[in-house]
């Protein structure tokens, strides 16, 4: 293959038996998110650089390290979307859905796009399924949501799944935990990764995100934002925890759950299955109060998810079958042009119906039928007689030229 063109790493083509796969993860969602009284939305590919320094943190690794940034012809930069919430809360404002009646309630669906070290399960272009709600600080948003990942998940039988579920609390609250965080880091900075000591004035939080042994090590015995909560956000997420309860939804309190995005303040959680190894997560998200805030809004209290496609390929036992054909059209070669004819007729009636389009001899074609699984064939003879035959017992009989459909379908 080394002088064919190769997809660019971390790339990957999706073939038929994945597009299969993807296309019911994507009937799933729309399905049971629009049943739920969410709306689609779609954003750029690409948006002003700023939007994602801004909003998603200039800390993070995604905005440091992760981004395709560029400009264009114009002298503007402008980076491939890294992530979907920026975006669907640039979209909210910029569009001034905070004079809808609040909140609203969104989901998304698309590539995205970040530059990190290929492996099983990440990818340099990816696909993701999201679902906002904008404009409300109710924990039943929080259980909402939660409930609705869970119940798209387990509705594709993603295996052995669990959920975590944790609180940051509120940014003012944070403050004083924050500055307590970087005291015990900075007494431990010898033992933390350079990438850590290099964030822990900027972004003490993401100490807890790290794989590295000896800071994972360290971090066993940091002080966590959970065992501070207190007032309104001890409130808030008891409230969650008891909505969850009470749908009888099984979950494991995670004190070291933070995310990697700077936006999220309250609720957080992950959708993990034990299947996928060490890239377990197939979904995600929390609250965003002050995402809206960052990016020139009023206060707005947001809160969502996204779920990997990839990864939830990956989980799942393999992609459902593709139906087998209502009907194969095999023909003589004086009858082929004819044989389109009917099988267009076929397919406009809403049989799924297919032709030999390779000149394969009778034989052949009857061989290519069964291999489409076809339950039915129409032979169509030289002198212009159509011959109806059931694959699976054999028996075949002559039909009307002008009841084709009815007889295909059982009629």
């Amino acid at each position: 293959m080394a002088d064919r063109f190769q997809a660019p790493r971390g790339t990957a083509d999706v073939l038929p038996a994945d597009a299969r796969a993807r296309a019911r993860i994507e009937r799933v969602a729309r399905a049971l998110l629009e049943r739920a009284g969410y709306a689609r939305i779609e954003t750029p590919v690409f948006e002003a650089t700023e939007l994602f320094a801004r909003g998603v943190g200039g800390s993070t690794d995604i905005v440091r390290k992760e981004m395709f940034t560029f400009e264009d012809k114009g002298g503007r930069s402008i980076t491939l979307r890294p992530e979907a919430t920026a975006s669907i809360a640039r979209s909210y404002l910029e569009h001034g859905m905070q004079k809808l009646p609040q909140p609203v309630k969104l989901w998304w669906y698309g590539p995205l796009f970040r530059h990190e070290r290929p492996q099983a399960g990440r990818f340099r272009q990816f696909t993701q399924i999201d679902a906002e709600v904008i404009g409300s600080d109710s924990p039943l948003v929080d259980a909402e949501l939660i409930m609705l990942c869970d119940e798209f998940l387990r509705a594709l039988e993603v295996p052995e799944l669990t959920l975590r579920i944790g609180s940051l609390g509120s940014p003012e609250a944070r403050a004083s935990y924050r500055e307590e965080l970087i005291s015990y880091l900075r007494a431990h900075q010898s033992d933390l990764d350079r990438d850590v000591r290099e964030r822990i004035d900027e972004n003490p939080l993401r100490a807890f995100d790290s794989k590295d042994e000896s800071t994972q090590s360290v971090m066993a015995g940091a002080p966590t934002m959970l065992d501070r909560l207190e007032g309104e956000d001890a409130e808030h997420f008891a409230a969650v925890r008891r909505l969850l309860d009470q749908a009888g939804l099984a979950y494991e309190v995670d004190a070291r759950l933070v995310r990697g995005l700077d936006y999220y303040t309250r609720t957080v959680f992950e959708f993990h299955s034990v299947r996928l190894g060490a890239q377990s997560q197939v979904a995600g998200g929390g609250r965003y109060d002050r995402l809206i805030e960052l990016l020139g809004g009023p206060p707005t209290p947001a809160n969502g998810w996204a779920a990997g496609i990839e990864r939830i390929v990956m989980a799942i036992d393999p992609a459902e079958e593709e139906r087998p054909h209502d009907v194969f059209v095999a023909a003589e070669d004086s009858q082929r042009e004819r044989a389109l004819a009917l099988v267009t007729e076929l397919r406009r009636a809403g049989l799924r119906a297919d032709l030999d389009l390779a000149g394969r001899s009778m034989k052949g074609q009857m061989r290519q039928a069964d291999r489409t699984g076809a339950s039915q064939a129409l032979i169509l003879d030289s002198d212009g007689a159509i011959q109806l035959r059931d694959m699976r017992s054999g028996e075949q009989r002559q039909v009307d030229a002008d009841r084709l459909v009815e007889e295909v379908s059982g009629g």
